[in-house]
């Protein structure tokens, strides 16, 4: 058995977690900072830092404390090394590289990246998963607040990168969008919410009200993604409806006024008032378009490169709508991580460790961050 304490800094949650053999999750701690920059409409790299520097100590006593365990029955300590925050990288690190020093154990840097890929093979230590080993190829949709890509795993450590967004992240233009509908932070959640609350949708005809749906950006001809055009069709679409006349305005600036038109409050004021059914439908035509061309691609990628499982991963894999129509339209088995291991947490840190400590890829006390970290760097 193989035990590896794991620690992960790289945005605003502070996770620390115990993992044996690289799937058995002993124990799994995040502390979030949500609340912290939900005022700010977003992460604050040099609040997230502070609160890194306040919390890590404390959460790796208590995953320890909850695996029942000890330093000295340690393998190994990871750590996230990027992408990410420079700052937030850099916290994680010392503290990682200190620990390994003090306790005399090795040292191993993790891309976050390929972490979120491992995710969906962790289990608790009480049962081990059906078919818990993955059958490669396997499609890797990779989809967060940062990054949107589409991913060949020919085995653990061998992933090719083969579509990725040209702009903006999913994750990105769901925080963004959320802001233009004054949905407030975070933009996943909240827009999921207000979606679910959306009626059926139909014109006077019986079909589908114009104004409920939004061109598809599909990038033809590749694998890659584009959000940002869809971001702006809906702050247009949302402007458009507010002078009456559906002309569309196109001025970002004018957010608050924008918020207010679809009664509810605007960005970074917590005083919510109750998502109007117009807003719901904004709301759910804007996570359709999303979901949509993220399937598509995917399954898409499943037969162009014959894949015998495609695997949902990242902060947005928590989408409901997004897992489920993953799961209908793949001609493949799809595999999707608990909810709590897709938003940021160390145990999937613990899972690719693991594997890179069986193949002696350990890490020096030189070992650095590296905030543009790509999906295949170590």
């Amino acid at each position: 058995m193989t035990r590896i304490l794991a620690i992960e800094t790289s945005c605003d949650e502070t996770a620390a977690a115990v993992v044996d053999d690289g799937v058995f999750v002993l124990s799994s701690i995040v502390v979030s900072q949500e609340a912290l920059h939900r005022r700010w409409g977003g992460v604050v790299p040099e609040l997230a830092s502070r609160e890194h520097a306040v919390h890590l100590a404390p959460a790796v006593r208590r995953a320890l404390a909850m695996a029942g365990t000890e330093w000295s029955a340690l393998d190994a300590v990871a750590v996230t090394r990027g992408p990410g925050l420079a700052g937030a990288l850099v916290v994680g690190l010392n503290f990682a590289r200190a620990a390994a020093v003090g306790r005399g154990i090795p040292l191993i840097a993790v891309n976050h990246l390929e972490a979120h890929l491992h995710a969906s093979w962790l289990a608790s230590p009480m049962a081990l998963p059906s078919g818990h080993k993955p059958d490669f190829p396997v499609v890797g949709l990779v989809v967060s607040g940062g990054h949107t890509e589409l991913v060949v795993m020919h085995d653990w450590d061998v992933v090719e990168v083969v579509g990725r967004t040209r702009d903006d992240a999913a994750g990105e233009a769901f925080d963004k969008v959320a802001r233009i509908l004054g949905l407030g932070y975070p933009g996943g959640p909240a827009i999921q919410a207000a979606a679910a609350l959306a009626p059926a949708t139909t014109s006077g005809s019986g079909e589908p009200d114009a104004r409920d749906t939004l061109t598809r950006p599909w990038m033809r001809g590749n694998l890659d993604f584009s959000f940002s055009g869809l971001k702006t069709a809906m702050l247009r679409q949302v402007e458009g409806e507010l002078h009456g006349n559906g002309t569309p305005v196109g001025n970002p600036s004018r957010l608050a006024e924008v918020a207010r038109s679809v009664g509810h409050s605007s960005a970074g004021d917590d005083a919510a008032r109750p998502v109007t059914e117009r807003t719901a439908r904004l709301a759910r035509a804007f996570q359709e378009a999303v979901v949509d061309v993220l399937v598509s691609k995917a399954c898409e990628a499943a037969v162009m490169y014959g894949a015998k499982e495609v695997v949902l991963a990242g902060g947005v894999a928590a989408n409901l709508r997004l897992r489920e129509a993953l799961i209908a339209a793949c001609p493949v088995r799809v595999r999707v991580p608990a909810l709590e291991y897709c938003t940021d947490n160390a145990a999937m840190v613990g899972a690719v460790a693991y594997r890179q400590l069986l193949r002696g890829e350990v890490s020096g006390q030189g070992l650095d961050i590296r905030p543009n970290l790509q999906i295949g760097e170590r």
